[in-house]
């Protein structure tokens, strides 16, 4: 008794290491082969573990459930770079009058980690409790133009006339975006409304975050290569003082 115990929770361990290792959902064929088990075990222990929270079904297959990013929200990895951006957002605030968020991927979705509010009353949003299209934000723009979130599989919602509605356009704006070092969202999540963000870059150069700003479009529309720039500047300040700390990591080892 005690071993078909023990042996059912190592399969349901295989399988909750399956989905949370894989680059994207697992089809239920796909976990059969993968972890060697029959359709009958593994349809049982996935149940079980749909029940628990451990992973979900999606259209696509299986991935990590609500539990892990409950757990990943009490123990956010992003606490520190929110901490370390705060001086360089609340200066981008003061410079620009306008809401500044930084944000990272999970899995294929933007979570804003951090937020300053606008000095105006027109355009201030809480975009922590929100979530849209990465394509329609500035934000998801940049972390799709560096290979920090996946690209989008199949069609593209849009949700104003102007939101990118191609993939082939969508890349298009990718190229722009790696060449001038920023982009732009004006009117595409939502008519009336701007965005610019940057890239944050890691201590080997990777993209880690994107910094940015939003307003209404009757006050960024005209400035979109102004506050572009001035953004790039302080997303390099803020790379170099994330630098800092992994030096003094690396020396004390």
């Amino acid at each position: 008794m005690q071993a078909t115990g023990t042996q059912a929770v190592d399969r349901a361990a295989m399988l909750i290491a399956a989905v949370v290792r894989a680059d994207e959902p697992l089809a239920f064929s796909e976990l059969v082969d993968e972890c060697g088990l029959p359709k009958s075990t593994t349809s049982r222990l996935l149940t079980a573990l749909e029940r628990t929270e451990l992973v979900e079904r999606t259209d696509d297959g299986y991935v990590a459930g609500p539990l892990f990013w409950q757990y990943a929200a009490r123990h956010d990895p992003w606490e520190e770079l929110a901490r370390l951006a705060a001086p360089v957002m609340s200066a981008i605030g003061e410079h620009t009058g306008e809401t500044v968020n930084l944000g990272v991927a999970r899995g294929e979705r933007v979570v804003h980690v951090a937020q300053v509010d606008a000095r105006y009353l027109l355009g201030t949003r809480d975009w922590t409790q929100l979530e849209v299209p990465p394509h329609t934000s500035s934000l998801g723009k940049v972390l799709y133009a560096y290979a920090a979130l996946p690209m989008p599989a199949g069609p593209l919602e849009q949700l104003t006339p102007t939101t990118v509605a191609t993939s082939r356009a969508l890349n298009a704006q990718l190229a722009t975006i790696r060449r001038r070092g920023y982009a732009t969202t004006v009117n595409e999540l939502e008519v009336g409304l701007t965005g610019i963000a940057v890239p944050v870059r890691g201590g080997r150069g990777e993209t880690i975050a994107a910094l940015g700003i939003s307003g209404p479009t009757t006050r960024l529309g005209d400035h979109l290569e102004t506050f572009g720039n001035y953004l790039i500047d302080q997303a390099a300040q803020l790379t170099t003082q994330l630098a800092r700390p992994t030096r003094t990591k690396e020396g004390a080892a």
